[in-house]
């Protein structure tokens, strides 16, 4: 070091990690790094070398929207920011089992969607427990090389959202925003309503709201609303009504996830234990699963999801 002027030993001994506003790490990403890596590794000549450079950037992109699969916002003092979601679950949707035919709506949706082709907004509605969350985000796991980002926004960041679509719709890539158990009080729905469709800006053609909620018609009513007339003035209450309910037509894909019942709870359950290493046999996973929904929250998949992995955890 003395003799050629330099400290890079002292450095290496010495060595202190750059401080990072993100302590968790992201799996995702890192598996993509080294996966590259590899590639360059093993590559012959420049030109292998090149083709593996331009090909991961075609089909990731650059900066934080390319290797990242989902993120949420925040305001900070009125600047919006994006924030990776590190600890996306790998979902598949082969994982959940049964509901064939709505998950089919929403492959062929989102297939159209990051084809380029017309496609409409998603709501999934049904009962608790039923897979609606998990299919989004194994949509999103399923079509993320080819372009598909998902935003996750919260009911008291809808204010928001018109800045968020400026932010993204000129990019490159195919953006879902993700409204999570939807439901409305009066002021926010009829915020949302013009976002979604209505607005004087028309919604770029690279965003679409996907949605889950447990209510079909999402915004609670009364038996007021159901009145056509007020007695005390005369409003017409009908007229309320299906300005409320005109919110669930702005979606033009709703799929349906209903409560299994108890052949297909059972047959849920058989399938999950399997795929956890189960060795009881299946009509003894049947009585288990049968004492088990009747203490941990009825029929659904996630009550079976649950039992599996009790039942794995058991095994010793």
């Amino acid at each position: 070091e003395e003799e050629l002027g330099i400290d890079c030993f002292s450095r290496i001994e010495n060595y202190k990690a750059i401080g990072k506003p993100e302590l968790m790490y992201n799996k995702n990403v890192s598996e993509k790094v080294r996966a590259l890596s590899e590639k360059l590794e093993n590559t012959k000549n420049e030109d292998e070398f090149f083709t593996c450079v331009t090909d991961f950037y075609k089909d990731y992109g650059v900066g934080m929207f390319g290797l990242n699969k989902a993120f949420r916002i925040s305001d900070n003092d009125g600047k919006l920011q994006f924030h990776a979601i590190n600890n996306m679950e790998q979902v598949a949707l082969d994982d959940l089992v049964g509901y064939e035919i709505q998950k089919k709506k929403l492959v062929d949706n989102t297939e159209a969607f990051v084809q380029g082709r017309k496609a409409n907004n998603c709501l999934l509605f049904g009962d608790s427990g039923t897979g609606k969350s998990t299919s989004i985000k194994a949509i999103v796991n399923e079509y993320y090389d080819k372009g598909l980002r998902m935003i996750e926004i919260y009911k008291h960041q809808f204010k928001d959202l018109s800045n968020v679509i400026a932010s993204i719709k000129n990019r490159n890539y195919k953006f879902i925003i993700y409204m999570d158990d939807l439901s409305f009080e009066e002021i926010e729905y009829k915020f949302l309503k013009a976002v979604i469709e209505g607005g004087v800006e028309t919604k770029p053609e690279n965003v679409l709201i996907y949605a889950t909620s447990n209510r079909r018609h999402l915004i609670k009513e009364t038996w007021n609303d159901r009145s056509d007339v007020q007695v005390d003035n005369g409003m017409h209450k009908s007229d309320t009504m299906e300005e409320k309910l005109s919110l669930v037509n702005r979606f033009g894909v709703t799929i349906n996830y209903s409560k299994p019942s108890q052949k297909e709870f059972f047959n849920i359950a058989v399938e999950l234990c399997r795929r956890a290493g189960v060795t009881m046999s299946d009509e003894e996973i049947k009585a288990e699963a049968n004492k088990w929904e009747l203490s941990h929250g009825g029929i659904s998949g996630r009550t079976a999801q649950q039992f599996a992995n009790y039942l794995a955890g058991q095994q010793k």
